[in-house]
């Protein structure tokens, strides 16, 4: 897809072509490597990082000889459900008319769904209402009609932790046992609760242990993606100074997400230069947008939850929550007091722990905007 296809450079959702992506080439090399010689790949990353991009990038610059079948089972409760996203993912991932799509669709049509078409996109959806028994049943089918064609197939599963919540029990076992059955069909299990994707493949007590490659995402590089930006400005003749590109992705974090929303609305109202009054003025405004968020934030938790996400917010990355230096600069109580506050937060995934390229753990908050709203707050009193 072209650059005309789009009045703004910066799209803050969906994957719009490889004009609009950013830099992953290694990732991408190495997705397209592992699909090639046959390994599926655990792709993990915090939120809003670029992970999906990357997965939508892949399954777009797939050799000729693969198809790729994207399925997102966040929202998914139930074994059904799952069936009902892979189901609809199928049939609206080729034409119904292609002689593939004739084939997916009489397949489909014969397990018997409730097919309806989406009143705002038109897009065909497939729903079951069927037991749990019936349902691995219709799953197995499904993956072993795919695994029967005369192509290869990438099924990449996004949020993939997610089955470990459903009431069905050892629902990764008997998924597990499934795939092992399939030979021309390679998977991408991507997730952001990094924790727990990291314990289903890499415990040995777990059915996917070593079942797949490993790929961690980490931030684009500053200065890939500062070059990527200016360039998308001139391409629509309009200038942005480097500087300012980098004390904006600086501010951002580096992650994607909060980098595509601020520079997409810096983009919007800039006419010609975009100047650092114009870059601060959208950041300002932003926040003030998103004060109920925030505050909404506080209503949720206990007093003590509030007061240690404005301090790991303010720091930006703690390596030490429990120290006496941290636990009294802001007050926190006891380390136990503030140990089940952090676990309440990791829980309700407003904080991650990552590490650091010395292999170093450290918390931080997912929200960078409240990051930057909390610092500010810090700042004026």
């Amino acid at each position: 897809m072209g650059k005309a296809a789009l009045l703004n450079p910066f799209p803050t959702s969906g994957y719009y072509g490889p004009d609009y992506f950013c830099d992953r080439e290694n990732e991408t090399s190495q997705l397209i490597r592992d699909i090639k010689n046959g390994n599926s790949t655990t792709l993990i990353a915090i939120r809003r990082i670029g992970k999906t991009g990357l997965i939508h990038h892949t399954l777009k610059i797939l050799p000729k000889e693969w198809k790729g079948i994207y399925i997102d089972i966040l929202a998914t409760e139930t074994l059904t459900e799952f069936l009902n996203t892979l189901a609809t993912s199928i049939i609206q991932a080729v034409p119904q008319k292609s002689s593939i799509g004739k084939k997916f669709w009489n397949f489909i049509q014969s397990l018997r769904p409730i097919i309806t078409f989406d009143l705002l996109t038109g897009m065909p959806q497939a729903s079951f209402d069927i037991t749990q028994k019936n349902a691995e049943l219709n799953i197995s089918a499904v993956l072993k009609f795919i695994d029967s064609q005369d192509f290869k197939t990438v099924i990449a599963i996004d949020e993939f932790q997610q089955i470990l919540n459903y009431p069905e029990k050892n629902t990764d076992a008997w998924l597990r046992t499934i795939i092992q059955q399939l030979k021309n069909v390679v998977f991408i299990f991507s997730g952001s609760q990094q924790h727990i994707m990291t314990e289903l493949f890499a415990s040995p007590s777990r059915p996917f242990f070593r079942s797949a490659q490993f790929l961690k995402l980490g931030k684009i590089n500053k200065d890939i993606y500062a070059e990527f930006i200016i360039r998308k400005f001139e391409e629509y003749h309009k200038h942005i100074d480097k500087q300012i590109v980098h004390e904006i992705i600086e501010w951002c974090n580096g992650h994607t997400y909060y980098v595509q929303q601020l520079f997409n609305r810096i983009f919007f109202v800039t006419q010609e230069n975009a100047t650092i009054e114009i870059w601060h003025q959208q950041a300002n405004l932003l926040l003030n947008e998103q004060e109920p968020v925030f505050i909404n934030y506080r209503n949720l938790l206990t007093s003590a939850q509030w007061k240690l996400l404005k301090a790991i917010a303010v720091e930006g990355e703690v390596y030490s929550p429990t120290s006496k230096d941290f636990i009294s600069k802001y007050g926190l109580g006891s380390s136990a007091a503030l140990l089940r506050s952090l676990n309440s937060l990791r829980k309700y995934e407003l904080i991650y722990s990552d590490s650091d390229s010395g292999r170093k753990t450290f918390y931080s908050v997912y929200d960078v905007f409240f990051q930057q709203w909390g610092k500010e707050k810090a700042r004026k009193k």
